[in-house]
């Protein structure tokens, strides 16, 4: 089976439809697909829910899709430095369901481990647990959070090999391994493709078995959220 296509819009073909749920990987701007996220909004697809632990920032990241209106509903841990996406939400255009960003994590691993739900200490007496159920254990009061099973899954990975391992790189290894496995589709951008049994089995994050298309999205600008200067000191 083939998973290498030639450029985003070609490993999405045939994917989307309005209504979908993804599963994106990212934290920030670090590790983000950021070439995927382009394709889906040269898409038009609209009415989308995004799991993802926050939505970039105006512009960029999944801020491009809030830009365009394509996003119904962030399920999400931390919202700040996104000012469309907090008019939106304050203005009733975009649902958001809050999760703590630990638990989020954890609904994905287990979304992709085929686990419909766990129960969890964290948020319990909180409005995170307003209308879930809840169970005590040896005393402890648990709230039950569901799984998270996405329709499609975008991750941005540092190499793959021909069959679709991956290995991502220091801390773009955040959400990307939870939200790849998680989708019933799942398409990685990574930055080189390498021939199948060059990579150090050792060394996987990913395996292949949970990716289907793979794309090279190299090469990638390094953005950062925010610029802090100083004046020089006078010699």
């Amino acid at each position: 089976m083939k998973k290498l296509y030639p450029d985003a819009r070609a490993a999405l073909d045939g994917l989307l439809r309005d209504g979908m749920l993804i599963a994106a990987g990212g934290f920030g701007l670090c590790g983000i697909p950021e070439r995927l996220i382009e394709a889906i909004e040269a898409s038009g697809v609209k009415n989308l829910t995004v799991a993802s632990n926050n939505a970039g920032i105006d512009n960029e990241g999944i801020g491009k899709l809030l830009r365009t209106r394509q996003v119904s509903k962030m399920i999400a841990s931390y919202v700040g430095e996104n000012k469309e996406f907090e008019r939106q939400y304050l203005t009733g255009e975009l649902e958001v369901e809050f999760c703590p960003q630990g638990t989020l994590a954890e609904r994905m691993r287990a979304g992709g481990a085929g686990i419909p739900g766990f129960y969890t200490r964290t948020g319990v007496g909180t409005q995170v647990a307003e209308g879930k159920e809840t169970k005590v254990f040896d005393g402890e009061e648990y709230v039950l959070e569901r799984g998270i099973f996405a329709d499609l899954s975008i991750a941005k990975a540092w190499k793959a090999d021909e069959t679709g391992n991956c290995v991502f790189r220091k801390t773009a290894r955040n959400f990307n391994l939870p939200a790849a496995t998680c989708g019933r589709v799942c398409v990685v951008e990574v930055e080189e493709v390498v021939p199948a049994g060059s990579l150090d089995p050792d060394s996987i994050h990913l395996p292949g078995v949970y990716v289907q298309r793979i794309i090279v999205g190299s090469p990638y600008d390094k953005k950062i959220e925010f610029v802090t200067t100083r004046e020089r000191e006078a010699a």
